[in-house]
């Protein structure tokens, strides 16, 4: 767990260099992440998501419930491989929506579950816990429960990973970036989706964890 945490830590860091790195070095073409994004957008005969700025560094995402690509400020401004990455790809999930991508389609779903079960799984984990030479039963419930957040992280993978496909192919094939700006683009989307990766993998590492005490409780009991 300590170099999964490791590791997440040097992964976030290494993501935002290579973001302040590629900030810093313009497109050719001269567009900002706003208009590449409502381009790819209208390129996909999308006309109901808007384009909007948010605060925050790395803030951005689009929010299916109203249809919404948010844009932090210096991707929303900016006009450089790490910004047209970024707006590309979150309009790749604007695409999945509106095509009814059916992992976006799952998690999407999973979502409200997931918001409840939040709140209180945590708890319920911990009395499972203090409660394991007693009974089974609390940490057995927190367990399933937090194998739902896991599950929902592993969904989450080919979803960023789409979105990243089609946001790549999109620029490339618009003329959006030059080679070498593409291979930009990529090398910053491969290090954001790693993130994902990072946060399953621990997820599913916890997950073991909470089952080898319950499994072990169970043969002492």
């Amino acid at each position: 767990m300590i170099l999964l945490m490791v590791v997440s830590m040097g992964i976030q860091w290494r993501l935002r260099s290579k973001f302040t790195k590629y900030s810093h070095i313009g497109l050719q073409s001269g567009l900002s992440g706003k208009q590449i994004a409502e381009l790819m957008l209208a390129d996909n005969n999308i006309h109901d998501v808007r384009v909007i700025s948010t605060s925050g560094r790395l803030t951005d995402h689009y929010n299916p419930a109203d249809k919404t690509v948010n844009l932090s400020e210096e991707v929303y401004d900016g006009r450089s491989a790490a910004a047209a990455a970024v707006a590309a790809h979150e309009c790749g999930h604007a695409v999945q929506h509106a095509t009814a991508y059916n992992m976006l389609q799952f998690r999407s779903a999973m979502v409200p579950a997931l918001s409840a079960v939040s709140r209180f799984m945590p708890f319920i984990l911990i009395a499972g816990i203090f409660m394991v030479q007693t009974t089974l039963i609390p940490l057995g419930i927190g367990i399933t429960l937090f194998a739902l957040t896991t599950l929902f992280s592993f969904i989450t993978l080919p979803v960023e990973f789409d979105a990243s496909r089609r946001a790549l192919a999109w620029i490339d094939k618009r003329g959006i970036v030059t080679t070498q700006e593409h291979a930009l683009a990529k090398d910053a989307l491969w290090w954001a989706a790693m993130t994902y990766v990072v946060a399953a993998i621990s997820s599913l590492a916890t997950l073991l964890y909470y089952v080898s005490i319950f499994m072990g409780s169970s043969r002492r009991n």
